[in-house]
């Protein structure tokens, strides 16, 4: 509020000391719409900056080189905070438990792409390595020109079984 101004202080400006240091919220200073613009006229963000600084600030991508947190690799995020509380029911651990389950086989992380992969050999999460093998020589055999009579309808077929199997060839989960 400005000394000497009785209306309601209903637009926030920041503190003239820098406000805490710690933890907290800030010590807004409050005013009307009258004071708040007589402040804004006067403000200047960059008082007291260097030359350099005032240009580090303006940079298009100013803030974004600050470290944020990682993304979680196994295809499931780290369980929220509140998954210590007590859940009689289950209610909030079962549905996390359960996709960090699906986003791992046998203990191994399985990728979206080793998913949509197995799907296009049409193999379950639980298949194994031999079963993988056999499938993708099942494929190859129907789709395969040399196997077909030479028909090359099945070409995109034949080169997406191709894929999936390089895919999860090379998978942590197959290996």
């Amino acid at each position: 509020m400005a000394p000497g101004c009785d209306e309601a202080g209903e637009f926030r400006a920041p503190p003239l000391d820098g406000g805490p240091t710690g933890e907290g919220p800030r010590g807004w200073r409050w005013f009307c719409l009258d004071h708040i613009r007589e402040f804004n006229s006067g403000y200047n963000f960059f008082e007291g900056m260097s030359a350099d600084e005032i240009h580090d600030a303006q940079r298009p991508y100013s803030g974004w080189e600050r470290e944020t947190r990682a993304f979680a690799s196994t295809g499931a995020d780290r369980p929220p905070s509140w998954s210590e509380f007590a859940d009689p029911l289950d209610a909030i651990g079962a549905r996390f438990r359960n996709k960090v389950q699906r986003a791992r086989r046998d203990g191994k992380p399985l990728s979206e792409r080793d998913r949509r992969a197995l799907q296009v050999l049409g193999l379950d999460t639980n298949a194994d390595r031999s079963m993988l093998r056999s499938r993708y020589s099942a494929l190859v055999r129907e789709y395969h020109p040399d196997r077909n009579g030479g028909d090359r309808t099945h070409e995109k077929a034949l080169q997406r079984v191709i894929e999936a199997y390089q895919q999860l060839k090379g998978s942590p989960a197959f290996a």
